[in-house]
């Protein structure tokens, strides 16, 4: 990639010069891909793939914002001729502009004044409806929504659960960590008005729940929250909202991939059975009361207990942390979108 001539302290200090040349080389870079992507223009060969596309964020939807500098879906994640940039000044370069729910806070005078013709708006979300605000009258905007709905444009769950890659040859033995007590919580934000903090609260009268997070004044590094968790026979995967397709990391990570056996709360079964076998958790709803529910997780032999870490010998947790990842995906999902799609009303869909 060709270098920017050297500038002097000063004027590199220059914002409008800055974006200048950060512009150039950004382009640069997606010249010489284009030509990498494109020998027939060099060779006279017939083409065989597309130009690269150009994937702007708007706002990074968390709080940091990764290196994304060079080919780094390639790099990362094998995803070819995708390149992603929060160079607002590239929007009319742009394939697909992406905003998550914190860019629409301000109005529209937070957004682009004009849409180029053939660029597609993406709104990109993993909250639920009850902890999303500010999308009211966003009607006839956006061409796609990705979520964790099912239903979504581009389906990006918080985990899902891939095959293992010995195949059917050798079947490995479920790890089930040392257990040391019977059910923990991890709690960041607790409110008594969600329905969780109720139910915690009524389950503790007949059985005793270890409780960690900031909320119990117990926070937990980031890699003291699985050794934690592993030690419980049970963990309480309480999700803060109830909503079809919301179930989040309190189940694959805080869970699954702990080596606990997860006691759910969320949406109903039947839904949580499309993301993972039947027998490898216990939703609240199975029980009649809880005080039936504690009685089981007191109770439970340990033949039965092993019975539900059975899906290990097929399947491994499969995490989704990476917001560059995420967005990497949408090049990968963009053949196949529907180029024609333009959602009437994004907050009655979400709502739905």
């Amino acid at each position: 990639m060709p270098r920017a001539s050297p500038l002097s302290r000063a004027a590199w200090g220059r914002p409008s010069l800055r974006a200048a040349v950060t512009t150039g080389v950004f382009l640069t870079t997606l010249w010489n891909m284009r030509c990498f992507l494109h020998p027939s223009e060099v060779s006279g060969q017939a083409p065989k793939q597309q130009e690269p596309l150009v994937v702007l964020v708007w706002e990074w939807p968390s709080k940091q914002v990764p290196n994304i500098s060079g080919d780094v879906c390639q790099e990362l994640y094998g995803v070819r001729g995708c390149w992603l940039t929060t160079q607002r000044q590239l929007l009319r370069r742009a394939d697909v502009v992406v905003f998550p729910p914190a860019g629409l806070q301000h109005g529209r005078d937070g957004l682009p004044k004009e849409k180029p013709p053939g660029q597609h708006w993406l709104w990109v979300s993993l909250e639920s409806p009850s902890n999303t605000k500010a999308l009211a009258g966003w009607n006839q905007t956006f061409n796609w929504v990705m979520s964790y709905r099912r239903d979504s444009d581009i389906f990006m769950p918080y985990g899902k659960l891939v095959p293992n890659r010995s195949g059917t040859v050798h079947i490995p033995a479920v790890n089930i960590p040392a257990k040391t007590n019977l059910v923990s919580w991890v709690i960041s934000n607790y409110h008594r008005s969600q329905k969780r903090a109720q139910v915690y609260k009524n389950l503790s009268r007949y059985l005793h729940v270890n409780i960690y997070g900031k909320a119990n004044k117990k926070p937990l590094c980031k890699d003291c929250l699985l050794p934690t968790t592993s030690k419980s026979k049970f963990y309480l995967a309480f999700e803060n909202s109830i909503h079809q397709d919301y179930i989040t990391e309190k189940l694959w990570r805080n869970a699954l991939l702990a080596g606990t056996v997860p006691v759910v709360l969320g949406p109903p079964r039947a839904n949580y059975e499309q993301f993972v076998p039947p027998d490898s958790f216990i939703h609240v709803d199975d029980f009649g009361s809880l005080a039936e529910l504690a009685t089981f997780l007191k109770s439970i032999n340990s033949s039965r207990y092993r019975q539900f870490f059975s899906w290990q010998r097929s399947f491994s947790v499969k995490l989704y942390t990476d917001w560059r990842e995420r967005l990497c995906s949408i090049c990968t999902a963009y053949p196949s979108l529907p180029h024609n799609r333009l959602y009437p009303d994004l907050e009655s869909w979400f709502n739905t």
